[in-house]
This record gives structure tokens, sequence and C-alpha cells, in this order.
């Protein structure tokens, strides 16, 4: 069991909860999914789930906080041991746009951990502005680069096209694939950088490229013309989307593609089982999916997602009444 947060070469920052910790969430979770009117979306329990993400186990809080502060050079934090009956869960949803309305404990977890990285957001043309919403295999959805597909998902920047984008996506496993091998594949800029030439960081930093909205938006909004690397040049965050954004000349494609090769190169599968959840730096981190096989019998992979942002001031012109929704 892991009892401390690590940052080993080629891992992932990582921290298993004792019996005892897992207890005291389960706790916190429990008293929430009977807080009325015990609904993920209602903004007087958002406010209440807030308050009680302060109460996390200590070394929970810790980890958490040190992940905020630098995610390190992968990127990723996996929390194991989360309060997840697996057993108990119902079957896995089968439809398009799934979500989880009610205070679940799984539900109530996903959000007390998100609420203490930061503030736990939504988009209303994505899954009808739901706070946590269900990845699951969707049948009419099989073959497109959607959460709802099953064919290999291109690494990407969550919400890539967004001016108001993640800066982290957690992912609460309930149930895994019945492979029990389905990857949540990730790579880090900060691994990738290095195996890029100076010539294709200074393109992939110009504005020559153009990212559009995923299947999973009603709108069908484009972003203008952006960079693909941003901020420090020693350190750039990283914002594509590779199904979904353009190059705009030609030189500007070849850079896109060594990037690509790049990522691929430091790629890792994060390989999820019940009661883990790991949350995604969206800043430094494209994440995609292995393929797989559903079944649609009720024993699919089924994850819990959320976004989660940093500093809520930035949107506050979009969100309506202050809230966790963004139009």
């Amino acid at each position: 069991m892991t009892t401390a947060l690590t940052d080993r070469p080629g891992e992932t920052f990582g921290l298993a909860l004792s019996d005892h910790e897992r207890s005291a969430l389960h706790t916190l979770a429990e008293r929430l999914t009977h807080t009325p009117p015990a609904l993920v979306d209602d903004a007087g329990w958002v406010d209440l789930a807030r308050t009680a993400s302060c109460q996390l186990p200590s070394r929970l809080s810790e980890a958490i906080r040190a992940f905020r502060h630098d995610p390190g050079i992968d990127g990723t934090l996996t929390i194991s041991n989360l309060p997840i009956a697996a057993d108990r869960l119902p079957p896995t949803p089968t439809v398009k746009d799934s979500v989880e309305r009610a205070a679940t404990i799984a539900a109530a977890t996903a959000m007390l951990l998100g609420q203490q990285l930061g503030e736990v957001i939504a988009y209303r043309d994505e899954k009808h502005g739901a706070l946590v919403q269900n990845v699951i295999p969707v049948r009419s959805l099989a073959t497109t680069q959607s959460n709802g597909g099953s064919v290999p998902l291109e690494l990407h920047t969550e919400n890539a096209f967004h001016p108001h984008r993640p800066d982290y996506v957690g992912l609460l496993c309930l149930r895994p694939a019945h492979q029990d091998r389905v990857g949540t594949q990730v790579a880090a800029i900060r691994r990738a950088l290095p195996l890029l030439d100076d010539a294709d960081v200074t393109t992939l930093r110009e504005p020559r490229f153009s990212t559009a909205a995923p299947p999973s938006f009603r709108s069908a909004d484009t972003s203008s013309p952006s960079a693909v690397l941003l901020g420090d040049p020693e350190d750039p965050d990283i914002c594509v989307d590779f199904s979904a954004t353009t190059a705009l000349d030609d030189k500007a494609a070849q850079a896109l593609s060594r990037l690509r090769d790049a990522l691929v190169e430091v790629r890792t599968d994060l390989v999820l089982r019940p009661s883990d959840m790991v949350f995604v730096d969206n800043r430094l981190v494209v994440h995609g999916r292995v393929a797989f096989t559903p079944r649609y019998d009720g024993h699919d992979r089924w994850l819990h997602r959320v976004f989660v942002h940093l500093d809520p001031r930035r949107s506050r012109p979009s969100r309506p009444d202050n809230g966790p929704v963004l139009t």
C-alpha cells in the first residue's frame, strides 16, 4: 500500500487510502447523500460539498494540495481505495448524454475530491451542464471520437477549442471494461518537449492552428487561430486535440505531426480499477483511450467525470448567477 505521495521516474503521483481514511471519506460522502435535496447540481448542495471537502483526511488533502502546486513530470494524480461499493452498483447506463444527478456515494466522492482541488464546473452545451458526467460506451456512438465511443480515442486536451477549458479532468472508476485492461492513455508535454527540435517548438508556439468542438458539444464552435504550446517557453502548457485541431499551413502541419509522434512515444496507459480516481492536469497532459469491445449488457466500463477550474474569476462572465455552469 502506498503511504505517501510519490513521484518516481515513469510513475504518476499516487495515493492509496488506508482503510481508516476510506471509512472517514465514506462518512463524509454518505452525509452528503442525505443532505437535501441530495442533487449534485443544486447550488446549495454544491456549497455544502465545498465545505465538506475541507474535512477530507489530512493525508489526502495534503496529496491534492501538493499536486495542485506542481503536478510533476507526468501531470496525473491517482487516488485508490475510495469508498465505492462496486458490488452494489446499478447497471452501467447505456444512453447518450448520461449524467449523475443524484448525490450517490460515488458522485459525492468525485465532488468532494474535485472541490478540494479547485471548483467543479461544467458546460451548458455538454451533457446539459451536469457536474458529474458518466463516461460509458453508447452503441450509437461506438465509432465516434467521444466519451461514448469504443474505438481508439485520439490524444487531446479536454475541450481544447474552449477559451475556458478545464484545468483538471477527474475520472472515477466505478466499473472496468470486460477485458479489465482498458487504459486511459496519458502523455505529458514535460516528457515530450525534449524530443522536439527548436524550429518545431517555435512553430507550435505561433497562432497557426484552429480546433473544432468535440462531438459531445451541442455547439459547433471552432477556436480562433491559436498556438498549441503556450506560456513559459521552458515549461509550456499544451492545448491540442489530434482529432479536431487543424494546422493552417504546411509547416504547422509538419510540426503538429511531429508533436503527436513525440507524445505517442512518451504515452502511458492508466488502467483504472473500481475505487480508483485519476486527476489529469489538462494544461500539461493530453489523454485518450485504447479501443475496447463493449457488450451493452449493464456491466460495461463506467467512469464518473468531473471538470475543475482553479480560478473561477476568469470565467465569471460566462457563468450566469456565479454558478458552476459555463454558457
